[in-house]
């Protein structure tokens, strides 16, 4: 029965917050301004679980940490919509749904997807709420590694906005630092924090059954909605190919020179 409470509890601050999400981007006329919703769902669903579980200090761990990491996401994310349009991504999607159908195909394409994919990947959240077991090694570990990916993606995202920032840089790749490095130093750092997150969920029977759950992020950020399609209109720019074949796409490894 609790699985079932903190599930719905769950569901049901997901369903709230992109309602809400829905019609601000219905008012606004662009449907990216999810982007900036998505991270705190899991905010959302961290303290929803909480307060619907058993309080016990592995939930609390996981809800701060999923706070740290989903509130510095959206700023960082509201910073970059801010005076942007509407996001490539959904105009190639919505590009042939007739204007009067647009906002019930975004609903159902967009934000129901949205939810039910944060949802799941958010299971470790839920399912740790449901047990009061003492942390251990294996939340330790997992902090360490959540420690690692959200300075990851933190550290690579400062260095993109500094080189942006630079008119001198205007036209070139971004290729130094951590993104000599990685490609999406951000992605694999983003990463790097659910698999830290289902670490800390594992230390308690049973989350390690979702398992699934970083494994679905992981491959939504790699070759899903992340970094691969998001390659399909670098590689057009002059120097990306070249900067392709010396750097690693998602894992970080040492650059090849030629």
């Amino acid at each position: 029965m609790s699985y079932l409470v903190v599930g719905l509890a769950g569901l049901g601050i997901v369903a709230a917050a992109l309602a809400v999400t829905a019609l601000v981007a219905q008012r606004q006329g662009r449907f990216a301004v999810i982007d900036a919703t998505w991270p705190l769902l899991f905010v959302l669903i961290a303290w929803a679980s909480v307060a619907a579980g058993e309080g016990s200090g592995r939930s609390w761990l996981l809800a701060v940490l999923a706070t740290v990491w989903g509130g510095r996401l959206a700023w960082h994310l509201v910073g970059r919509l801010r005076g942007a349009g509407e996001d490539p991504r959904y105009s190639e999607m919505l590009e042939d749904v007739p204007p009067e159908r647009r906002f019930a195909v975004a609903v159902r394409k967009i934000f129901l997807t949205q939810g039910v994919v944060a949802w799941f990947v958010g299971l470790p959240l839920m399912v740790a709420a449901t047990t009061d077991h003492d942390l251990g090694f294996v939340a330790a570990l997992g902090a360490l590694v959540w420690l690692v990916g959200i300075l990851f993606e933190a550290i690579g995202d400062a260095q993109l906005k500094a080189f942006k920032a630079d008119p001198a840089n205007k036209g070139r790749v971004m290729d130094r630092g951590l993104w000599a490095w990685t490609r999406h130093p951000n992605y694999f750092g983003d990463a790097c924090v659910w698999w830290g997150l289902w670490l800390i969920a594992a230390g308690a029977w049973p989350g390690v059954l979702t398992v699934l759950s970083p494994l679905a992020m992981t491959y939504l950020l790699a070759f899903g909605t992340g970094a691969r399609l998001l390659e399909r209109s670098m590689a057009q720019r002059p120097g990306y190919p070249e900067y392709m074949e010396r750097t690693s796409m998602f894992f970080p490894l040492p650059p090849t020179r030629s």
